[in-house]
C-alpha cells in the first residue's frame, strides 16, 4: 500500500515521525473517523481495507493545512486525494452513506465545465441521494444573493481538463 501511494503522490511517506501537527491543524479533524496522522500510520502498516473504507479520506477538504504544517514536507492533502482515487479504482464503498455520491457529482461538474456548477452538481447529488428538501431554503437564499448561478459556464482550457481526467482514469 505504501509503495502505491508513494508512487501516486511522489511522497516519502516513511519520513512521517508522527508529530501530529497535521492532525492538530486540520479544521475537519473533529468530523473524521481517523485524524490525518493516523491515516499516515495506517498507510505505514498497510491497513488497506480500513483506509479505503474510512470516512476521513472523503471528509478531507484538501485545504492543505496539514501539508503546510508538516515539518517533513509530506503532502498529506495529495495523499488523501490518492486514497480516494484508490478507493474508487478498487471498488471500496466509502463509510459515509452519501459521501461518494457527493464526490462523484462534484467531480462530474469539474469534468464537464472545468469548475463546479453548484446548481447542476447539487441537482445530480439530490437525484442520486433522494435527499431533495433538507436544505432547499438555503439553496434558494444563496441563489437570491447571486452565490449560485442558474446556468453553467466552461472555463478556458477544457482540453487540458479532459486530458487530466483521461490520465487519472487510465
Amino acid at each position: 500500500m505504501i509503495e502505491r501511494i508513494a508512487e501516486l503522490t511522489g511522497n516519502e511517506i516513511y519520513r512521517c515521525y508522527q508529530c501530529q501537527k497535521c492532525s492538530s491543524g486540520c479544521p475537519f479533524a473533529q468530523y473524521m473517523d481517523f485524524p490525518p496522522a493516523v491515516i499516515i500510520r495506517m498507510i505505514h502498516f498497510g491497513m488497506k481495507e480500513k483506509l479505503l473504507s474510512s470516512e476521513t479520506i472523503w471528509v478531507c477538504a484538501s485545504c492543505e493545512t496539514c501539508t503546510t504544517r508538516c515539518p517533513n514536507e509530506i503532502d498529506i492533502a495529495h495523499i488523501m486525494d490518492a486514497l480516494r482515487q484508490e478507493c474508487v479504482r478498487e471498488g471500496f464503498k466509502p463509510a459515509g452513506k452519501n459521501v461518494y455520491l457527493f464526490h462523484s457529482a462534484f467531480m462530474s461538474s469539474i469534468k464537464s465545465y472545468g469548475r463546479v456548477h453548484e446548481l447542476g452538481m447539487l441537482g445530480k447529488y439530490k437525484l442520486k441521494s433522494g435527499n431533495f428538501f433538507d436544505d432547499l431554503k438555503l439553496g434558494y437564499d444563496m441563489y437570491k444573493k447571486g452565490k449560485i448561478k442558474l446556468f453553467p459556464h466552461k472555463i478556458k482550457g477544457m482540453r487540458d481538463i479532459k486530458k487530466i481526467f483521461k490520465k487519472i482514469i487510465n
